[in-house]
């Protein structure tokens, strides 16, 4: 048997909203139809023949719970026929939901599907669905299980615990992070000032630009924030910011782009996802980057960009100490402490990034990673067509 390919056709976002900005009063099934529509629009596909929409989403209480897939599909006004589901793999969900997407369309059960992903922070602040349980008489999700308790103890599950403990391991200043942090911000600034973004940024609510690379910000403003906990070297400039969001991606089969008259942009090259330990949490794109490296048979010389999410400036920096991968070429144009993390949006938001950049820039091979809640990562590489 042989294996089919699977391709990225199409692949937008909105722009990442500050917290209570332009996007904060929007439902999350309006963000996610939002782009839901705009990509049936925009390809010459019945809607009604799309197979299945997969969407990454945390946090799933409120407007968000319900299966926000099948709800955002339905309140973008599109066929009641094409089903939904909604991926939690934390941070990575709709990275995951890239995959899921692949997968089905690789294994010839499926020809049309939409990947992406939605996230309304300023509405369903981080950690809500973790704390949705206190109400009920759990603390948290892990303090009431023997197993978890045997294996881990009462070792705090945090993660800004962990990114401080990766910050001490590979003895990353806070001198030194708040550069990066600066870095980053620099990167996107000048990306959308360059146009960089246009082409896969929709325009949604009045709001055309992403809301929260900060332009005036200085090392001696980001000198004057006081630690996210006491005796930490971590503060909210070396963090990824709150934001509202939605991407989504529509990836096909060959017989597809031959029924339809599409034109593929990028082939998915390779994906795995792999664990590592919990309350280190945030390490876990070293190793899966290793190991996808050498499942796909390429290295890492032959990747030409890399977005790799910046939950903290302490997980990019100890992945490219640990990798030895171009800094210029990682998050080229800025990354999540400058354009927002969107939890269950961000793994469909730096894939549409990844393949615009690759365009760009004519490059063949682009690798998208991320952290994950439970010590995860996700690892996709892309070869633009």
């Amino acid at each position: 048997m042989t294996m089919r390919d699977a391709y990225i056709v199409d692949a937008l976002r909105t722009p990442t909203g500050r917290r209570k900005g332009g996007l904060s009063h929007m439902h999350g099934a309006d963000l996610g139809g939002f782009v839901l529509a705009e990509l049936v629009r925009r390809n010459g596909i019945p809607a009604e023949d799309y197979d299945d929409v997969v969407f990454g989403c945390v946090d799933t209480i409120g407007p968000l719970a319900g299966n926000i897939a099948r709800s955002a599909w339905l309140a973008a006004g599109l066929p009641l026929t094409v089903p939904g589901v909604t991926v939690d793999r934390q941070c990575g969900s709709s990275q995951q939901a890239v995959h899921f997407a692949a997968q089905a369309v690789m294994s010839g059960t499926q020809d049309v599907v939409i990947a992406g992903g939605v996230q309304t922070m300023t509405q369903i602040p981080i950690s809500s669905a973790m704390l949705a349980g206190q109400a009920l008489g759990f603390a948290d999700p892990f303090s009431g299980s023997k197993g978890w308790q045997a294996r881990f103890g009462d070792a705090p599950v945090s993660q800004f615990h962990a990114a401080q403990r990766i910050a001490d391991h590979w003895k990353l200043s806070r001198d030194a992070m708040e550069a990066y942090a600066l870095e980053s911000h620099r990167r996107a600034v000048a990306a959308i000032e360059a146009g960089h973004y246009a082409r896969e940024i929709v325009p949604c609510e009045g709001v055309k630009h992403d809301e929260t690379p900060r332009p005036d910000t200085t090392l001696a403003k980001m000198a004057t924030l006081e630690p996210l906990m006491p005796g930490s070297t971590l503060t909210a400039a070396v963090s990824s910011q709150t934001a509202d969001a939605a991407a989504a991606l529509l990836i096909v089969s060959g017989e597809a782009v031959k029924r339809y008259g599409l034109k593929p942009r990028a082939r998915i090259a390779h994906m795995s996802v792999m664990g590592d330990d919990p309350l280190w949490m945030l390490t876990a794109p070293i190793p899966a980057t290793k190991r996808a490296l050498e499942r796909s048979g390429l290295s890492i010389s032959d990747i030409d960009v890399v977005e790799i999410n910046e939950a903290f400036a302490s997980v990019a920096m100890a992945w490219l100490a640990e990798t030895g991968y171009a800094p210029e070429r990682t998050n080229p144009n800025g990354g999540a402490i400058a354009l927002g993390h969107p939890l269950g949006a961000t793994g469909a938001r730096l894939m549409t990034s990844l393949l615009h950049e690759l365009e760009r820039t004519g490059g063949r091979y682009g690798l998208q990673t991320m952290c994950e809640g439970g010590g995860l990562a996700n690892v996709t590489i892309i070869e633009r067509l």
